[in-house]
């Protein structure tokens, strides 16, 4: 790992700490709440401000690098070259307006395309998932052990409601039988705390049927650094810059899952 990585890991295990703590003082204030594209598709004034403070400690200490912000306050970006910041400032705003709980700040580092470091902040719970790439993956200060096999039957796959019951993007029919076959669901809300469950674990796969860039990128370099594989449903690579179907599990899994229940099987 160069001096060069060392020192942007620094700034952002700082810069998180910072933006948790904006995070928690807010639950004691009126949170103002705005809709985006649809009634369920919400952004909070503390979304706005979490990834304005990132872009100008990013500006300021990294002029030379690229944003891709969810909130806009970033670039337009047609080009992988670079550095590329990919950040998530609230990962999972309907759990933050919610709940309090199940979000996460997400950021992952791209270099010409390449995942060179990810993070994903669950500010409640105080867990920083992290990685550098070819260093493995921490857990705070907790290496996480590379992922083990596990057969279709003794996992726990993590699948919204929505794709095995009438919707625009896939026959319900497609993920019912995978469903009966593991061993339980979950959904927790935020693609961002179930991709860190799936490196750290605690879950076996997650499948999703669109994702943003800001929504994969830092679960992206953890899921490598742990062994994990991540495709779109076809089996084809995530483009960073691109929204897309995701599909991330133990390799032996990934393998199982996609030739028996998903190859062929999906349009967009």
């Amino acid at each position: 790992m160069t001096q060069r990585w060392k020192e942007i890991d620094t700034y952002v295990k700082e810069w998180l700490k910072e933006a948790g703590q904006k995070i928690q003082q807010s639950f004691s204030k009126e949170l103002l709440i705005q809709t985006k594209s649809n009634p369920n598709d919400l952004v909070t004034n503390m979304d706005k401000e979490i990834e304005q403070f990132f872009i100008s400690k990013i500006n300021e200490t990294f002029p030379e690098h690229h944003i891709l912000g969810e909130e806009g306050y970033g670039e337009e970006l047609e080009s992988e070259e670079g550095t590329i910041w990919i950040i998530d400032p609230i990962d999972g705003t309907m759990n933050f307006v919610h709940q309090q709980r199940n979000f996460a700040i997400s950021i992952g580092i791209f270099e010409n395309g390449v995942g060179q470091a990810g993070y994903i902040y669950d500010v409640i719970h105080n867990e920083l998932y992290h990685a550098l790439k070819g260093q493995g993956a921490f857990m705070n200060d907790i290496q996480l052990p590379k992922l083990e096999p596990v057969p279709v039957e003794q996992a726990i796959i993590s699948l919204n409601a929505t794709w095995v019951t009438e919707n625009r993007r896939i026959d319900p029919s497609v993920l019912s039988p995978l469903v009966r076959k593991v061993r339980g669901t979950r959904s927790y809300g935020s693609a961002a705390i179930e991709l860190a469950y799936v490196a750290a674990g605690r879950l076996d796969g997650y499948i999703t049927l669109r994702l943003a860039p800001w929504d994969f990128a830092a679960g992206k370099v953890l899921i490598e650094e742990v062994g994990g594989v991540m495709t779109d449903l076809e089996g084809k690579p995530l483009e960073i810059l691109e929204k897309s179907s995701v599909f991330v599990s133990k390799p032996t899994l990934h393998d199982e899952i996609f030739r028996t229940y998903l190859e062929g099987k999906w349009n967009k």
